[in-house]
């Protein structure tokens, strides 16, 4: 059996009662190391809390080593440990594709991930579409992907997460180009950088999809004992600092309810200002009013 395990957000202790009972019967036990970190914890830790052995999975062993994880499993149970919920990002899905044309059979074992905590900050769940993810500018690489989805969120006026990208175990173009192992510091965006970049492809589309003036709140080290939020407009987060991370970012949609709109006023430097730039952006992605259709009274013609 391939278990694949939620870790949660923080602590070695996130785990759930049922997950660790698995680890502690696996005949190994890997940890996907670049989707995302575990903010309180880490291998050792994990280590000494499980009792077990604890193999790291870059990127490279899950995506082109899937073998090596999956070696056994049909005899064996073994597990696969991801921060957050299994299902947050489309390489797990992949290995468990790959593990059922195996013959091995997969069980999730599931846990809190930021797709569901970010109800924290006090904008409700039901109101948020698309996820989007925003990546690490390069000089010659500006990728506007996301936009498009920014847009649709905002015209039917649900609120967006944006899921900052972090830089794991990466190697450098040149470093890939001459087949050298050798691999960059890890690199985790922040708030700041974030918001930055999305201004500048504001600036080259110019379709409005927001302006600097929308309303955000940056979310640092969800789940983590120093856990913050700041509500703010996007070009005030430009400059804001985050501190350590990791982080992500909500862009407000048209349709903020008065309680969320009460709940975010505790993360606000000034709650009249921050409530006017709401408005204003409610009224912006206003849906025109209903107009009914002429009727036509010559039947005939």
């Amino acid at each position: 059996m391939l278990y694949l395990i939620g870790l949660g957000l923080s602590y070695e202790s996130d785990i759930t009662v049922r997950g660790l009972e698995v680890v502690k019967k696996c005949k190994r036990v890997y940890l996907e190391a670049y989707t995302s970190i575990l903010m309180a914890a880490d291998q050792s830790s994990l280590e000494q809390f499980y009792g077990r052995e604890v193999i790291l999975a870059d990127r490279e062993l899950v995506e082109t080593g899937s073998d090596q994880i999956l070696a056994g499993a049909q005899e064996d149970d073994i597990a696969f440990l991801v921060v957050g919920d299994p299902f947050g990002a489309t390489t797990h899905t992949d290995l468990i594709i790959r593990a059922r044309e195996l013959g091995i059979k997969v069980e999730a074992i599931h846990n809190a991930s930021v797709m569901n905590a970010v109800g924290a900050c006090g904008l409700q769940l039901y109101q948020f579409g698309q996820t989007v993810s925003l990546v690490f500018f390069t000089d010659s690489w500006r990728p506007d992907s996301f936009y498009n989805k920014v847009m649709e969120n905002r015209k039917i006026g649900l609120h967006t997460l944006l899921l900052l990208d972090i830089k794991v175990k990466e190697q450098s173009i040149e470093n890939m180009a001459r087949g050298r192992l050798i691999y960059e510091p890890p690199r985790y965006m922040d708030i700041a950088t974030a918001a930055s970049q999305l201004l500048e492809i504001e600036e080259l589309r110019g379709e409005k999809a927001y302006t600097p003036d929308t309303p955000c709140v940056a979310i640092s080290r969800l789940g983590s004992p120093s856990q913050t939020f700041k509500a703010a407009s996007l070009k005030e987060l430009a400059e804001f600092d985050s501190g350590e991370p990791l982080h992500s970012l909500v862009m407000l949609g048209r349709q903020v309810h008065d309680l969320e709109l009460e709940y975010l006023y505790q993360y606000v430097d000034n709650k009249d200002e921050f409530k006017k730039l709401v408005e204003a952006d409610q009224e912006y992605f206003k849906p025109p009013p209903y107009v009914a259709p002429v009727e036509n009274d010559d039947e005939d013609l």
